[in-house]
């Protein structure tokens, strides 16, 4: 517990954002909103414990918090989704929990507002990653990454549309998201080098086997047998010729 502690930073827009809200008199609110927002990330640290995930910080945002995992990107699928919707469910149950004892009557509504924006899929919002899975089912890993940005993107301008109306201080909440969203779409190569280089060197054990005829059609969850040149090459076989002999 000491050590997930020593990982725990308060961004700086958290900290600016709690100043304003104490200035307005809204203490409480404050109160109330960290405290679902710890239980919400306790649901993601619980679950990423049972599949042995390897936590490397958690920061607190103004509207949750973020957990940078130090782990392989050849997560299974069942795992990314488990770990993305667990803070949502602990969250949920929490609240069912404690709704009855607490008589403040914004309660509801910080509840349901943080797992509303939660949910959106924007890059890196729980609502991203699991649409991630359900994008990592129907096609490949890398387009899955470039559809994740393009998806980001729209859902950030349409919520900028409907949430700058109600409260101005949303732009810096989306400020912050444009710059993650910003951040992976330059990784998108990085990260599916990550992608392949792991499997070179490690021994993952995918029971689907998928045959395609391109390096960049790779799917999570699958081994691949690779047509080129009108042979069929293992997927050891052609990330062997890859890392071995030149650059990706």
């Amino acid at each position: 517990m000491k050590t997930i502690l020593n990982k725990i930073s308060l961004h700086p827009l958290f900290i600016i954002t709690l100043f304003i809200f104490v200035l307005m008199g809204r203490f409480k609110f404050m109160c109330y909103f960290m405290l679902l927002i710890l239980v919400h990330e306790l649901g993601h640290i619980a679950v990423s414990f049972y599949f042995k995930w390897n936590i490397d910080k958690i920061i607190i945002l103004p509207f949750g918090g973020l957990i940078k995992y130090n782990n392989y990107v050849n997560t299974p699928l069942k795992e990314d989704f488990l770990v993305s919707i667990s803070g949502v469910i602990f969250q949920y149950i929490f609240y069912i929990i404690t709704n009855r004892y607490i008589s403040y009557s914004y309660y509801s509504i910080i509840n349901y507002s943080i797992i509303i924006f939660n949910l959106l899929p924007i890059y890196p919002l729980d609502g991203s990653k699991i649409l991630s899975v359900i994008i990592n089912k129907l096609t490949n890993f890398y387009n899955s990454l470039k559809i994740s940005v393009v998806i980001s993107y729209i859902i950030i301008f349409l919520s900028i549309l409907i949430l700058f109306k109600i409260n101005k201080i949303f732009i810096f909440i989306f400020i912050f998201l444009i710059i993650r969203v910003n951040k992976l779409s330059k990784n998108i190569k990085n990260i599916y080098n990550k992608f392949l280089l792991e499997r070179y060197i490690h021994e993952f054990k995918f029971n689907k086997v998928k045959i395609i005829n391109n390096i960049y059609k790779m799917k999570k969850d699958y081994r691949h047998i690779i047509y080129k040149d009108n042979n069929y090459i293992t997927e050891k076989n052609i990330l062997n010729e890859i890392f071995k002999y030149k650059s990706l």
